[in-house]
Formats: structure tokens, sequence, C-alpha cells
């Protein structure tokens, strides 16, 4: 006998409660982002490989050991989306969306990296996303912050803190880049292999490194204040004050970078509070929501300078701090226990479904037992097609209420 199938090393089945978890997630997130007006996009799993390589860059460890790049038959180079913003940037430029701008886009679906699969964290994952491109001015990140603030509030997630901090405009940042090239330099031999690595192309990632042997030197090394413009300083200060303004709570992380080159401005990251549920569950360094301001992407694919800022959380982390969600009941439940009412039960569900209630169907296996399984099954009521000419009867199963009550009068035509 051939041995079953196995599900691949870093994908997942969902099932039950962790398959509530992960839909409340999403229809929550679709509820918020209708509130703050961001239009719905879909967005191919497919791309080019260059639109990921231009963007991300050739050196990240995205690019060169994480993505999920072939051949397709027609030879082109392609790869499984290992974010969002790429193509979304893409898409910008390919579709004439800048027609539309600044636009507000929200997504969500599945993402594709090879990494080391751990809690919370799969090859095969999902995203929720929220992006507004060819908006300037500072209240686009505020906005963007208060969504996600609201969003976590609305997911019922606690414990949880909005880490900021500002990468300054091109100017400062270059500065700043130069500055800790040479703070890092002078301890080069200290460093870890990945830090040494990243020191001349990259040294901005240092900062976030979790080595021990780079933190001690991380303390000390200048700051981005030091290096801010007039213009880079009043934005991020727009941006504070419009975060008080709309009530969202948030610390500096001084600390706190985006290492590629287009990124601009404003850097967050939401982080589980040390000692919260939400930290036991997947450690106070893990972030469940981050992103910032990416002022350069879509000039690094070709197009015009162009304003943009957003933000991405994964499903399945958020999914694994909201509260254990059940199945929701059912309003009504219709079992079948004489073959021959097959045509009236049919009849009933499909009144009941086009009345807006959801329903059930008992009608297969033993009809004695059909009974005792349908009374397990949570729901607001029972309607049973019994053995005797009585016809259909209704029962109020718990606390039925109201529900069961509309459904009573619908079954039975009352008026």
């Amino acid at each position: 006998m051939s041995k079953t199938p196995q599900a691949i090393r870093g994908t997942q089945d969902i099932f039950g409660p962790d398959a509530e978890a992960f839909a409340f997630v999403v229809e929550t997130f679709e509820r918020v982002r209708k509130l703050y007006r961001f239009r719905r996009v879909e967005m191919p799993v497919l791309e080019m490989t260059e639109v990921f390589a231009r963007s991300i860059g050739e050196t990240t460890d995205v690019v060169g050991k994480e993505m999920y790049s072939f051949e397709d038959r027609g030879r082109d180079q392609v790869t499984m989306r290992p974010e969002f913003t790429a193509g979304i940037a893409r898409a910008y430029l390919s579709n004439g969306w800048m027609q539309y701008a600044p636009i507000r886009v929200a997504t969500h679906g599945p993402l594709f990296r090879f990494e080391r699969p751990q809690k919370g964290r799969y090859r095969q994952f999902h995203q929720i996303d929220a992006e507004i491109l060819g908006a300037s001015e500072p209240q686009a990140d505020v906005e963007l912050l208060a969504m996600a603030y609201q969003l976590l509030n609305e997911l019922g997630i606690e414990g949880v803190t909005l880490h900021l901090n500002t990468l300054g405009d091109g100017d400062s940042r270059e500065a700043w880049r130069a500055a800790l090239v040479e703070h890092f330099r002078a301890v080069k031999d200290e460093l870890s292999e990945d830090s040494r690595e990243r020191l001349e192309k990259n040294p901005l990632r240092i900062l976030d490194s979790k080595d021990r042997r780079d933190q001690r030197f991380v303390d000390d090394a200048p700051k981005i204040d030091q290096f801010l413009s007039d213009d880079a300083r009043a934005f991020f200060n727009a941006v504070t004050e419009g975060l008080d303004a709309a009530n969202v709570k948030w610390v500096r992380a001084e600390s706190l970078v985006r290492g590629l080159d287009y990124y601009r401005h404003t850097a967050f990251e939401f982080i589980p509070d040390e000692g919260s549920a939400a930290a036991s569950k997947l450690g106070s360094q893990s972030t469940i929501l981050g992103g910032g301001r990416y002022d350069g992407l879509v000039e690094s694919l070709g197009g015009p300078s162009t304003p943009a800022v957003g933000w991405a959380a994964g499903i399945e982390r958020l999914a694994m701090l909201v509260e254990t969600k059940e199945e929701p009941k059912s309003d009504a439940v219709v079992v079948l226990e004489n073959e021959a009412y097959m045509e009236q039960a049919l009849q009933v569900i499909s009144r009941l479904r086009a009345a807006g209630f959801s329903a059930e169907l008992f009608a297969s296996g033993s009809p004695r037992k059909r009974f005792d399984k349908a009374k397990k099954i949570p729901s607001h009521s029972l309607v049973s097609f019994p053995v005797s000419e009585s016809g259909v009867t209704v029962r109020v199963m718990g606390d039925g209420g109201d529900v069961a009550t509309a459904v009573e009068n619908l079954v039975l035509g009352a008026e």
C-alpha cells in the first residue's frame, strides 16, 4: 500500500476553531478597511522575478535565499510573491493607477518564502496589507497607523504597543548611514558574520540584529536624530502629533529601521509588551504588524518619484492572539427522520436560506440516529420531519429566542 501523502513542510491545513479565528481576522480587516475607505485590490500570486529583484534588492535574504522562483514554460523567470508591496507598486505603474492618486488600497492572501518554519511563521503564509500611494503628507502615515490601531483593538488584541521611528529624508538617511559605517567599522572584527557582511551594503540592518555580539555596539551607535534635516524633523513631528490627536499610543524606538534604500521617514512596528499575553504566545520580540514609508520604491521599478506608505500583518499570527473562535450557532438544523419527507425538507431549508437564516440539513446515515446527531449541533432551533403523519415539527433549542421564533414562523407559514 502506498504511503499517504503529507502536507509540504511549512504549509498548514486550517480547520475548526483555528479556521474560525483566521476568518475572524479577515472579516474584521475587511470591515475596518471599508471604514477607512480603502479600495479592495486582488494581486497575482505570480510576478516576474525582476519585480522583487529590483524593488527588494538582489543582496537581501528575501531575494537571495527565500523566494520561490523558477523558469516557466514560456522561459520567463517568475516568482511566487513573497510580499504584496512590490506587486502593488508594479500594478500602480503598469495599470496607470497614478491617474487616481492618491490611492488607498488593501488586499489579503497567501505569500511564499522558503525559510525555517517556526511558531506563527510558515513557508506559505497569509497577510493582510494596506497601502497609500501618491500621498506625500504625514497625514497619510497617521491614517494608516490609526487604521492598524483600530484593527488590533477590534480584534481584541491587547498588550501590544506601536514602536515608531523616523529614517529621515534622503539626505538625512545618507548622512546617518555614513556615520553608522564609520562606527561599526571600528569594531568590525567583533561583529557577527551577518553584520560584517551588512556593514558596507546595508549598515542600518545591524541596528535590529538580535545577535548578542552586535547588540553591545548598537546602544552607543549614532542616532538618526543627530542627522535629521529641518524638513524631516517637521515631518516626524507632524506624524507624532497626528497620532496623539487620534489617540493612538506609541513609543519611540530609535533602533527600529527599514534597511532598503527606498524607505524614508516613518518606520513602525506593533510589538507585544513584555509580560503580556501576546508576548507569551509569540515572544516579546515578535512583530505583529509593521510597515513604513517607501517613497523610492515606485522609482526603483522605472516609474516617477512617488510617495507611498503601507503596512502588512500576518494573519496566522493575529489569529493566534484572538480569543478562541468556535463555529457560530446555526439558526436552524433540519433533520429528516423519514425519507418520504425529503421534498418538503428541501423546500423548507431553501426557504430558510433564502430568508437569510443559516441552516444545515441532516439527511444521510441511519434515519434512527439523525435526530440524536442533529441535537448535538449548536443551533437556535431544530426542524424535524418525523415518522408520524403529524408533519413538520419545530423545536426551540436552548435559548433560541427571537431567531427560533422567526424560524418557526417561516417554516409553519405564520403571518
